[in-house]
């Protein structure tokens, strides 16, 4: 199945920060909207997409390493847990506790990397590589913001 994107752009607001969030979620809705057969959200993939390149890790170590806080980590890995995709286990010590894809967790990501990659190559046909890759510039600028 092809999704091209056949968008024109939109009108901006005077707000870059409105902008900036608007563009997001019509991305994250474009993505969503391709890993629907796979059944994962966008966190999710990201979430297991992370794992999959690490031994079991902590949850601490893990939220470092996406950039996001515990909270969000926590609600993210619920549906994930409860669906068989990732474990938590004890760790070294009673308060840690390490995370790791499972063997199911493996398969739906594998499942799920098609549809992403067709995301991927949408986009980039979308936007052009040159254009993406100054994007992606602005992108990980603005992520410094609060660093």
């Amino acid at each position: 199945m092809s999704y091209i994107l056949k968008g024109k752009p939109k009108s901006l607001s005077p707000c870059h920060c409105l902008n900036i969030r608007r563009a997001s979620r019509a991305v994250t809705q474009y993505y969503e909207k391709i890993l629907e057969p796979c059944g994962l959200k966008v966190t999710q993939y990201s979430l297991l997409r992370n794992l999959e390149r690490v031994k079991p890790i902590s949850m601490s170590v893990l939220a470092k390493t996406m950039r996001i806080d515990r909270t969000t980590l926590n609600r993210n890995m619920k549906p994930l847990i409860n669906t068989g995709l990732i474990t938590v286990n004890s760790g070294e010590d009673s308060r840690s506790k390490l995370v790791m894809l499972t063997e199911v967790g493996k398969a739906a990501l594998l499942n799920a990397l098609v549809l992403w990659d067709e995301a991927q190559s949408s986009l980039e046909e979308y936007l052009g590589v040159e254009e993406l890759e100054i994007f992606e510039k602005s992108l990980s600028k603005l992520e410094a913001l609060v660093q």
